[in-house]
């Protein structure tokens, strides 16, 4: 059948031409940004937010995270059965959002080793959950460079070369014998202090008592140690720190690492935030263990995820904020986001907005 009018086939035209439904008064439109006026940095991040897509998803991880920075106790009513040491309007005003980042060993590999070292030197973090390569590579760059390569270099080759690939970056494997002259003279006063005092080390004061002997300000753990930041690592033989302790429990049995300590330490730091957020760079042990330690307080209130991981093999890796609500480890209603990207591209530029803003030009 068509239109006696037109020739236009009914069926088609009314197909095509469905009417829509009013559009809300409070919809954004999408707009992207004007490159025909000067337009600062910040400028250009806060487009972000109506650009669509995954730009979109960094905008409101800019605005999350921001969020974090600015939220104090103050800023909420003071409730009846509210503590007595935390009735003090001073008091509530210093009182910030705890704020728990995690990430993977690659990016401490990477270049984003710079930009957590920023966040861990002006105290921008309350704890940091990572995996043992994200705790040894940092040491080993104080000790030798990692350089940028390819990521289609031939294994075979680069083995016979002793030269280890990560991605498109290459460590030489002499960093690694440098770490192991470096290290095991420490492990072995550590086993003796264990022996003389009687108190084993846990992940997170193993990882504090290197940092204190690097004594280097290039290194992300020296800087933990000089303001107190807590470093939780589960995995910490997961890498060369494991091979290294292996080494030396047979030169030198004894020395003990207790992870009981460090879960009710992580834990109990979250427990007692008076609000809590995550921002958690890739998947595996670091984003499981500090959004289980946020469902013992019935989950964060801020959320930012940043990983390449996809949810259909049901790997928490790869979830979405909503899976863990559906745990408990965020908070129903609470603000949360994923930017499905690699972090080395997107987190230089959400802490260029939120935490370094001062700092840019």
């Amino acid at each position: 059948m068509t239109s006696s009018s037109s020739n236009v086939p009914v069926g088609a035209s009314s197909a095509v031409m469905k009417p829509s439904d009013p559009v809300p008064e409070s919809a954004i439109s999408v707009e992207g940004p004007n490159f025909d006026n000067p337009i600062s940095l910040q400028q250009l991040l806060e487009s972000y937010k109506r650009i669509g897509f995954q730009a979109n998803s960094l905008g409101k991880a800019i605005d999350i995270v921001n969020k974090m920075r600015k939220w104090r106790l103050s800023d909420e009513p003071i409730s009846e059965d509210e503590l007595t040491e935390y009735r003090s309007p001073e008091v509530r005003a210093q009182t910030k959002c705890d704020i728990f980042l995690g990430y993977t060993s690659n990016l401490i590999s990477s270049g984003l080793r710079e930009v957590i070292l920023h966040l861990v030197k002006h105290k921008h973090v309350k704890a940091i959950v990572t995996t043992a390569g994200g705790i040894e590579e940092d040491f080993i760059k104080c000790l030798g460079k990692t350089y940028l390569a390819d990521f289609n270099l031939d294994g075979a080759e680069l083995r016979k070369k002793g030269m280890n690939r990560i991605g498109n970056l290459l460590v030489p494997n002499d960093n690694y014998c440098k770490f192991e002259d470096w290290l095991m003279p420490i492990l072995d006063t550590m086993l003796a202090e264990q022996k003389e005092t009687g108190e084993v080390w846990s992940p997170s004061s193993f990882i504090r008592r290197l940092g204190k002997e690097i004594n280097n300000e290039e290194s992300v753990y020296y800087w933990a140690y000089k303001n107190d930041i807590p470093v939780f690592c589960p995995a910490l033989t997961d890498g060369s720190l494991g091979d290294m302790i292996y080494f030396h429990s047979f030169r030198s049995p004894g020395l003990v690492v207790d992870i009981v300590k460090d879960i009710r330490d992580l834990n109990e730091l979250s427990r007692t935030s008076r609000k809590a957020g995550m921002i958690i760079l890739g998947g595996g042990v670091c984003k499981h263990q500090i959004a289980n330690a946020m469902l013992i307080r019935n989950g964060a209130d801020y959320s930012v995820y940043i990983n390449t991981g996809q949810e259909f093999d049901g790997s928490d890796s790869g979830a979405r904020p909503d899976e863990a609500v559906s745990w408990g480890k965020i908070r129903a209603g609470s603000e949360s986001v994923k930017v499905f990207a690699d972090a080395t591209l997107v987190f230089p530029l959400l802490v260029a907005a939120t935490f370094a803003s001062d700092m840019i030009q």
